[in-house]
């Protein structure tokens, strides 16, 4: 029989196949022919282990291990499968792999529970292609409504429903699930920082998860010829927009606390060498442990943005999503704990600095979530790894923990 060990890097080898960017790392856009390939791989091994598999009308996966009590709610564990362009292999799978796992040690010891256990597999957590990001489990809580859904539209004009039709999905099932139907939710995530690493320690037990918002601006100028209109004649939306990026760093850092502010996304209309440009979209991020320090931030954006809208120049910012920040469940987070400390694996306490899908569920039920090292703090890259064995620690935790969930009243 295979370790638990060798059956999480066979999972984890295989679905890092699945991508449109082959030797540069894994893109894996949600509704792409890539997420169809892993769906796939994650069904099968889900209907292996004893699971009864269904898809919601978000394309979420569910893998069902029904318990003794009748209509009872279930535990869910798991994470995302979805990437940004050119990330690594463990961020979101690493999280569905543990599910996984933890399902099978469930069908080895022949292990029935009295409430169900339920893997999960959710699409588009990074919000690389729609936009926005965490969409799977702001769907289930109803966070997304069905009108939002439908609203939503890639870079391509491409709306969420055409292309979840176009891989074989069907977005007419129901996508808000009855929190009465959820017991609690477990999440394992590779920390992508280097704190684990740095103090050696293979298990990180999430207390708390930073506050974020993201917002698009788009700014619109007008165009014209790159050597026929003098400089004092121009409404230059990427000059605009480069000037306003340039100052956002300082927002952040007059904020402090730790705040943090992020430009990651830009495009340029009509993008020619020679061209003006006419429009630019670009994206921000702000994250903040603290509620406050994200209003604070918003504000003085905000005025830097109308500052701004002058001379032929336009702007407008959309916030796309925003999320408080949010403490996970203090009796889980007390029984992974105890549970680490039999099983004589060491821990520390740890706060995410990062948006998980665990902190949409925490608004309906009880949340818990690990942390397992990742090498030199990297993440959303290529090169992001980290050690199996830690993933099977962290696997074996949340199995005693789910036993506990599943039994308890």
């Amino acid at each position: 029989m295979k370790t638990l060990q060798l059956r999480i890097e066979e999972h984890i080898n295989k679905l890092s196949q699945f991508t449109a960017t082959p030797g540069k790392g894994t893109t894996r856009l949600t509704y792409s022919n890539e997420d169809r390939q892993a769906r796939d791989y994650i069904i099968d091994k889900m209907k292996e282990y004893g699971l009864a598999v269904h898809e919601d009308g978000l394309g979420n996966i569910f893998g069902k291990l029904e318990g003794t009590l009748k209509d009872a709610p279930s535990v869910l564990i798991g994470s995302h499968f979805d990437s940004v362009p050119n990330g690594g292999s463990y961020d979101g799978p690493a999280g569905v792999v543990a599910g996984l796992e933890v399902a099978a040690l469930f069908a080895e010891k022949q292990l029935t529970p009295k409430y169900p256990l339920e893997i999960i597999a959710l699409i588009e957590e990074e919000g690389a292609r729609f936009g926005g990001g965490l969409m799977g489990s702001r769907g289930i809580t109803g966070l997304l409504s069905e009108d939002d859904f439908k609203n939503l539209r890639d870079k391509d004009g491409i709306s969420t429903e055409e292309a979840m039709v176009k891989i074989g999905l069907d977005p007419s099932f129901p996508k808000k699930r009855d929190p009465k139907t959820i017991k609690a939710f477990l999440e394992m995530h590779i920390e992508q920082g280097p704190i684990l690493e740095e103090k050696n320690i293979p298990i990180g037990v999430v207390e708390a998860i930073v506050g974020l918002t993201q917002f698009e601006v788009t700014v619109e100028g007008q165009a014209g010829h790159a050597g026929t209109t003098p400089m004092d004649r121009r409404s230059d939306a990427l000059v605009t927009a480069a000037k306003m990026i340039a100052q956002f760093p300082g927002l952040a850092i007059e904020e402090g606390e730790g705040t943090v502010i992020t430009t990651g996304k830009l495009n340029v209309f009509p993008n020619g060498a020679n061209v003006i440009p006419k429009k630019t979209v670009f994206t921000v991020d702000i994250r903040s442990g603290k509620e406050e320090h994200i209003q604070n931030v918003i504000r003085n954006l905000n005025k830097l943005i109308e500052s701004y809208s002058t001379n032929g120049i336009k702007i407008t910012a959309v916030q796309q999503l925003f999320m408080q920040p949010k403490a996970m469940n203090q009796e889980i987070v007390a029984l992974m704990k105890q549970i680490s400390s039999a099983l004589e694996t060491p821990y520390c306490s740890i706060n995410s600095g990062a948006g998980h899908d665990a902190m949409v569920f925490s608004d309906v039920t009880d949340v818990g979530m690990l942390f397992i090292p990742s090498k030199d703090g990297l993440s959303h890259c290529p090169e992001e790894w980290s050690d199996s064995k830690h993933i099977a620690n962290a696997v074996q935790i949340f199995f005693e923990t789910a036993k506990k969930l599943t039994e308890a009243k």
